[in-house]
């Protein structure tokens, strides 16, 4: 009998533990299940607001066709707004109308800025001569740029309920150049993920596939331009996150060099990265839309409004060039094999560019494993985490990052008996874990940045032996399916390489997915035939017809070199009729 007491006392002591576990859980997450539905319901009431002002615009013009306003690319609706051929009224009632629709077959949406409807009457009374390069045109942003009044979330409850003071500089220089800022677009927790999901507003899906991820992190800007909800959207990039959802919706996105843009009222999970520079930047059905879009940024209200960015105007003589470029090609960067569709679009772009006169070279990327495991890596997690499970701290995890946060919440001596572990069947897992732990002191950091600083010059040192203009390479692609985005940073390489170097890179697509590409994918395999290549390979499985994109990157403040490249690619893509 004694033992069966035992048992019985033993069970008791799980049995409360267990409760007590629950307990603890709960009260921890308490502030967030009381947030999140508070702010599910002001997206509610935000989004109905949005919808009667749509009325109230389209009960001004009744016989209002959306359809011709929507199919008309930024160059030309900005002249026929400047013009009078077209009023702001019509043009913001058509978007608003589109933009909702899109938002209840994707999910794209997390807040209306309903300030838009002074400021569209604000605009009516300025003079010709007082209109900006963007007068008129309604513009998306997503989530982390403030408005006043709004939250910026990052997907993250402890940022509800604050909403922002003022304007963040980007904002305040687009309504100073005409547009309206209108809506707000989702993002995954954090930012840290190439998924569009978080537990306040749920998940976005791809309008090209909706069992696909539009990408992240600005997935919602991304869904939301690609179907047609948007005609210029605002986002950033850490690691790809503008160019991500931009290749997998199948539209342009443009990461900037590093202080360029300003990035002062914008939020963040993490702020303070030196080596792993997060940047702004313009996303768009086009790539002139991108262009236009920067020449009104960089004005000298962006230098006023923050004079830690430096006063470069758009260089228009560059952009309009038509001298000949040489070209560096690369088919794969060495660490992450590319996924059939990947190197044929590249190859097909670098032989039409060819036959349009420019001159291609090889080119390999030196040194990759180091510059993905060591720096990019190193840099993202320099803190070992600390700074992202701070801000998650009381909050419900997302499935979309809570891989890497079950991995960042390891203790470090775990941490440490993993990477030994992993090192001879996961080598590159096993290097992840290692960069987990984190730098661990000031010095190691400074030599984190220095090391970052040395590859940046030994990169350019091969690029100017090679006397290039620009580069081409994959872009990542194409779109994975939903919750596929926990393979990893490693397949992150061909993107978040450039946050590194702090290079100007875009996007362009240029094909799509073909059944041919679907069979080949069978048999890839990846250079490492690890975890991350099988998942990678899973990932983009089922992608017939999905577009694919390249990069092309460019030297530092070079924004307008890179983006002419873009247009070549743009033009050349477009008005090929062979075999793609």
């Amino acid at each position: 009998m004694p033992g069966v007491a035992w048992l019985f006392y033993s069970m008791l002591v799980l049995l409360l533990l267990a409760l007590l576990g629950a307990a603890l859980f709960f009260w921890q997450h308490t502030p967030a299940r009381n947030k999140i539905p508070r702010a599910q319901r002001r997206r509610v009431v935000a989004l109905q607001q949005m919808e009667a002002l749509a009325k109230r615009l389209r009960q001004q013009e009744p016989s209002l066709d959306p359809k011709p306003i929507l199919e008309l690319p930024l160059e030309t609706l900005v002249q026929k707004l400047q013009d009078e051929e077209l009023s702001v009224e019509s043009v913001l009632c058509s978007y608003l109308e589109e933009a909702l629709k899109v938002h209840q077959e994707v999910n794209c949406l997390t807040d209306f800025l309903g300030e838009c409807e002074e400021q569209l009457k604000a605009l009516k009374k300025l003079r010709k001569t007082e209109r900006g390069l963007l007068y008129g045109v309604p513009v998306s942003l997503k989530d982390p740029y403030d408005c006043k009044g709004h939250d910026s979330t990052c997907g993250l409850t402890q940022f509800l309920e604050k909403p922002a003071a003022k304007d963040g500089v980007i904002v305040q220089v687009l309504k100073a150049q005409g547009a309206i800022p209108f809506v707000k677009t989702n993002i995954p927790q954090t930012l840290y993920s190439f998924d569009c999901s978080n537990p306040i507003y749920g998940q976005t899906l791809n309008p090209l596939n909706l069992k696909k991820t539009p990408g992240g992190s600005s997935g919602g800007e991304g869904a939301l331009l690609a179907k047609g909800g948007s005609i210029l959207g605002m986002g950033t990039d850490t690691a790809g996150s503008i160019r991500v959802p931009a290749s997998f919706c199948g539209i342009c996105g443009f990461r900037t060099t590093g202080y360029r843009l300003s990035l002062s009222g914008v939020s963040s999970a993490v702020k303070g990265k030196k080596s792993v520079t997060t940047v702004a930047g313009p996303m768009a059905r086009d790539v002139e839309s991108l262009a236009l879009c920067l020449r009104a940024l960089l004005s000298e209200d962006m230098h006023r409004l923050d004079p830690t960015v430096p006063f470069m105007p758009f260089r228009e003589e560059v952009y309009s060039s038509n001298q000949r470029l040489r070209i560096g090609f690369c088919e794969t960067d060495g660490f992450t094999q590319p996924s059939p569709s990947m190197a044929r679009a590249v190859r097909l772009t670098s032989r039409l560019l060819q036959d349009a006169g420019h001159q291609v070279i090889p080119f390999s990327i030196p040194y990759i494993k180091y510059a993905v495991k060591h720096l990019f890596e190193g840099g993202l997690f320099a803190d070992g985490g600390a700074t992202l499970l701070e801000k998650l701290e009381g909050d419900i995890v997302d499935p979309c990052i809570k891989g890497m946060v079950n991995w960042l919440r390891l203790p470090d001596l775990l941490k440490c008996f993993l990477a030994w572990i992993l090192k001879y069947t996961e080598p590159r897992a096993s290097k992840t874990c290692e960069k987990f732990r984190g730098v661990g002191t000031p010095k190691k950091l400074w030599e984190q940045h220095a090391a970052v600083q040395e590859y940046q010059q030994k990169f350019i040192a091969k690029w100017r032996s090679l006397d290039l203009d620009v580069l081409l390479m994959p872009a990542m692609d194409p779109a994975f399916h939903i919750c596929y985005s926990a393979i990893g940073t490693d397949i992150a390489s061909y993107m978040g390489l450039y946050n590194i170097l702090n290079f100007p890179a875009g996007v362009v697509p240029v094909t799509t997915v073909t059944p041919q590409d679907e069979e080949e994918l069978a048999f890839h395999m990846g250079y490492y035939r690890d975890s991350t290549d099988k998942n990678f390979q899973r990932a983009i499985q089922g992608s017939v017809g999905l577009p694919v994109a390249v990069q092309c990157i460019a030297l530092p403040w070079e924004e307008e070199l890179c983006l002419r490249f873009m247009k070549e690619v743009e033009t050349l893509a477009k008005n090929h009729s062979g075999p793609k």
